[in-house]
């Protein structure tokens, strides 16, 4: 390498690690897909993505055409507590939010907001009998369509699951979800942990869902830690990664956007996270096709309608071993199975996901 470019490389990256330390904000573009609000009621709202003007989109480094063809059943997208919206439109060119519509989707999402601990003893039946059901009510009101598409991601997709079966919601036209656990003591090592922490809890007599939902209040910034602890090797590589590509000005901007997402989680309320982490952790009720919403219980064989799941080949969240079991749980004969790469985040929003997982996603919703 001559002298000339080893400079002009080495003012690249000074320039390129300046703003992306100092002058981060300038480099995200996630968010930027204009919606209105459609539902809000206290905390939660429900967008509604407006129609793109363009008559093509940047996926990646391919070119989408907007299809003129508009899908009659809207599609909402059920998002997880404790993220941010970020990740459905983390970039123009790598943005669920903007392929959907591409594809001819009414896109609707659903965001939880930014629980506080005056929220702290919110629970899921909160979250499943009285929030889901008005959000799906006002995307009914503002479509003029009783028929809904609902896609979950992680804690989303049980959500939906959840509430398809205990309302037995026949307007419901077909569910896809990402990196949702259903065994989730079949989630490797740490599914195993927690089989044996369910054993000692039980041994002690200790109803875990008796702990108070305040002292189990997690906020935002422990929500950040606690992530990147599930992989500590991912975590410390992809900072290695931004080291070495520091000269490459897209790379920067993609790590800044990513960090956007992943650097900002919300806090989860107390409830919610005992009654997510007693059901599927603890007591892994969903691998046996039930899931208790306060004192009701909803039975998946009620679920009817498509059922698509999806894991991600690397997720260490949520594993494919323990995503797999949502075709056995489900009462609907048209349940389907795929395997995409990308870990729990990457199955969102993964440089791989438009050609993969968000495909299939689209060919399945149109079959």
């Amino acid at each position: 390498m001559s002298t000339a470019l080893s400079l002009r490389r080495i003012s690249r990256m000074s320039s390129n690690g300046w703003d992306r330390l100092f002058k981060s904000e300038s480099m995200v573009r996630a968010g930027l897909q204009p919606f209105e609000l459609v539902h809000q009621s206290g905390i939660h709202s429900v967008r509604h993505y407006l129609p793109l003007a363009e008559e093509s989109i940047a996926v990646g480094d391919q070119t989408l055409p907007v299809s003129k063809k508009r899908n009659k059943i809207p599609l909402v997208l059920i998002a997880p507590l404790a993220v941010n919206m970020y990740v459905y439109d983390l970039l123009p060119e790598r943005s669920f939010v903007r392929y959907l519509m591409a594809q001819g989707f009414d896109v609707y999402l659903i965001d939880w907001g930014k629980p506080t601990r005056k929220q702290a003893g919110l629970t899921l039946e909160h979250y499943i009998k009285d929030f889901l059901p008005a959000c799906l009510n006002a995307v009914r009101e503002h479509s003029g369509s009783k028929k809904l598409n609902l896609q979950g991601w992680s804690m989303g997709g049980g959500m939906a699951l959840a509430y398809t079966a205990l309302f037995q919601d026949e307007n419901i036209n077909k569910i896809v979800t990402f990196g949702t656990p259903i065994d989730g003591h079949a989630n490797g090592a740490i599914g195993q942990q927690y089989k044996r922490l369910a054993h000692l809890l039980k041994s002690a007599r200790i109803n875990f869902r008796k702990v108070p939902a305040k002292l189990l209040y997690t906020p935002g910034w422990a929500n950040v830690i606690g992530f990147k602890l599930l992989d500590p090797v991912g975590s410390l590589k992809g900072y290695w990664n931004l080291v070495t590509q520091l000269h490459d000005r897209e790379f920067v901007a993609q790590h800044a956007n990513q960090a956007a997402f992943i650097d900002s989680l919300e806090a989860y309320p107390g409830g919610a996270l005992r009654d997510w982490f007693a059901s599927i952790w603890l007591e892994n009720e969903t691998a046996h096709g039930h899931f208790k919403v306060g004192k009701a219980v909803a039975n998946f064989k009620d679920i009817n309608c498509p059922v698509l799941g999806i894991a991600g080949k690397s997720d260490n969240l949520a594993n494919v071993a323990c995503c797999k079991p949502i075709t056995k749980v489900v009462g609907s004969e048209q349940s389907e199975f795929f395997i995409g790469p990308g870990g729990h985040i990457g199955i969102m929003s993964g440089k791989e996901s438009p050609n993969t997982i968000w495909a299939k996603t689209v060919s399945w919703l149109n079959s």
